[in-house]
């Protein structure tokens, strides 16, 4: 059976360290961190980025302007820049590492031990682009919440919100953690060779073979 699993457990590890990949990329780009809905003009959708910030409006459609300094922004969102950047780099090499580790792959067949540690590594690479994708995420989510219900702000003064991003965030970091996972876990699990099946069952043949000679009148 562990011949069956393992294959299947490391493609599922694929596919979500790559979604999860391809989500912290996207992450990485989208202008929906924060949401600023005015009150005053309810028309306008205001909304933040990494990179750039932009109006939504009815009838014209998106307009973006990219920040003009990068020491101009907020703390959180310099290092979420950051961070967002070292987990692109982290799920690009766990990507590769991983890829070279498969069973499935028939380079370096004869060195399975090599093959084990390249796919032991690229799992933990995943893990540690998945902690570095939630970070940042979190830590805008956690600004954004203080500064709502900030007591000092008077209450006609419009409030940040959460954006998409930060949701497409979470999900990429929950996906490269699961897909890191279940690539640990297929080198963690026992192996079982044919050569060991084929003695098994020859030896449970041998048996049969003697119960049917005793059982014989």
């Amino acid at each position: 059976m562990a011949l069956v699993y393992r294959p299947m457990m490391q493609f599922s590890g694929m596919l979500f360290s790559l979604l999860g990949w391809v989500l912290s990329c996207l992450t990485t780009y989208l202008p929906q961190w924060k949401n600023l809905n005015l009150e005053l003009n309810e028309l306008e959708i205001w909304t933040m980025g990494l990179w750039q910030a932009c109006v939504v409006q009815e009838e014209g459609g998106m307009q973006c302007k990219d920040f003009d300094s990068f020491l101009a922004l907020p703390p959180e969102l310099r290092i979420s820049r950051i961070l967002m950047f070292f987990s692109n780099g982290l799920g690009l090499l766990g990507l590769l590492l991983s890829g070279f580790g498969l069973d499935c792959l028939k380079i370096g067949e004869r060195q399975q031990e090599q093959k084990k540690r390249l796919l032991l590594f690229g799992g933990m690479l995943f893990w540690m682009s998945g902690i570095t994708a939630i970070v940042p995420v979190s830590w805008v989510a956690h600004s954004t919440v203080q500064e709502f219900w900030d007591e000092n702000i008077p209450d006609i003064v419009p409030r940040w919100d959460f954006g998409e991003a930060l949701f497409v965030g979470w999900l990429a970091g929950f996906c490269l953690i699961l897909g890191g996972s279940l690539l640990n876990c297929t080198v963690c699990s026992t192996e079982v060779h044919l050569s060991s099946v084929h003695y098994a069952v020859a030896e449970q043949q041998d048996q049969c073979q003697h119960l049917e000679t005793e059982t014989r009148p």
